[in-house]
């Protein structure tokens, strides 16, 4: 069974809703709250059919969109360096800067590392990237 589109019932949706660029925190938080009633409704929709209507389905993306737009924007997250991606993993580890050392071998050179006076190198990322198990890009 193939469903169609319906631009008479997506109006009625968008006139409904009226969705549009977001500006301020207060419109994100209606656009949220309309996000949230959509995704409740095909939660309760989904216990008697498993399928959002194409129409809901439509302005809820449309919805997200907007949200993720704003939100990039006004809250963009800052990207990590080297050096906090390592205390990062540390701390979730409980790991002390001794520990580093035995990793690094060489007592001087993770001192400067965990007290961002030196930059992790190729070598140094590829050892890391082993004993935390992720990409060694993170340290470079």
């Amino acid at each position: 069974m193939t469903l169609s589109f319906s631009s008479e019932i997506y109006a009625n949706l968008l006139a409904k809703y009226q969705p549009k660029a977001i500006k301020t925190d207060e419109e994100n938080e209606e656009a949220i709250a309309i996000v949230e009633e959509l995704a409740h409704r095909y939660a309760l929709r989904a216990r008697k059919r498993p399928n959002r209507t194409l129409e809901e389905t439509t302005l809820f993306e449309l919805l997200l969109a907007l949200i993720e737009k704003y939100e990039g924007e006004q809250y963009p997250i800052p990207k990590s360096n080297s050096h906090a991606m390592l205390l990062h993993l540390m701390e979730a580890r409980s790991l002390q800067p001794s520990d580093i050392i035995q990793i690094l071998g060489s007592s001087s050179v993770a001192a400067e590392i965990i007290d961002d006076r030196r930059e992790i190198d190729r070598g140094q990322a590829e050892v890391l990237g082993k004993f935390f198990h992720v990409d060694p890009s993170l340290f470079i």
